[in-house]
């Protein structure tokens, strides 16, 4: 799919603005470089969507994928789980505390939906559609085809990890994607922003500029 310049949004098409949370931002416990600099941008093009949702990293304190709740483990190490490797993380986004509230600047007075995501113990959740298990369900996939929006506009933090998966996830279920590329931000861990290009292109996700909205 090709997208224009001043491209026209839909009621069929969705802003997905994933985890742009204080504990991802500059001065955050797990801070995506320039995370809070999204924040105009999406602002901005939020104004031309009928359908904004919000998804919110949301764990409890004692969450497998943070590196301090495994003996002798730092961040960013690898385990093996029983769903499959995870990264372990600094400490984030921990329900109730400041560091897991929107960053203060996010305009969310237009979204209808907020998803909280990653706030069973056992699992991490990246994507907004599945946990990394890739078989539990959010309950998003059911309300973007109750709502038949078909085209997932997905913009947020980090671009190589949770909006990569939401992404893909949102695609293998049948609907179009764009990823935004310059309303994200990533961590770049071991190569994994090319990777995360790469997987767009094999799933024939599209990925635009901010422009596009002007």
């Amino acid at each position: 799919m090709e997208w224009g310049l001043a491209m026209k949004i839909s009621d069929r098409d969705v802003l997905l603005v994933i985890d742009v949370q204080n504990d991802f931002c500059t001065g955050g416990a797990l801070a995506v470089p320039g995370g809070e600099k999204v924040v105009p941008a999406i602002n901005r093009i939020a104004q031309k969507f009928a359908n904004v949702v919000l998804t919110q990293d949301w764990h409890p304190s004692d969450h497998v994928s943070f590196a301090v709740n495994h003996a002798g483990k730092q961040p960013f190490q690898t385990i093996e789980l029983d769903y499959g490797s995870q990264v372990l993380w600094p400490t984030h986004c921990v329900q109730g505390t400041a560091g897991a509230e929107f960053h203060g600047e996010l305009d969310v007075t237009r979204a209808s939906l907020v998803v909280r995501k990653g706030f069973r113990r056992g699992i991490d959740s990246y994507s907004a559609l599945f946990e990394n298990d890739h078989r539990t369900p959010t309950g998003l996939l059911g309300y973007l085809r109750e709502r038949e929006l078909k085209t997932v506009f997905v913009a947020g933090l980090a671009l190589d990890f949770c909006v990569r998966f939401s992404a893909e996830d949102a695609r293998k279920a049948g609907c179009e994607v764009v990823v935004i590329e310059d309303a994200c931000r990533g961590i770049d861990l071991d190569g994994s922003v090319a990777a995360a290009h790469r997987s767009f292109v094999e799933l024939s996700i599209s990925v635009i500029s901010f422009e596009a909205f002007l």
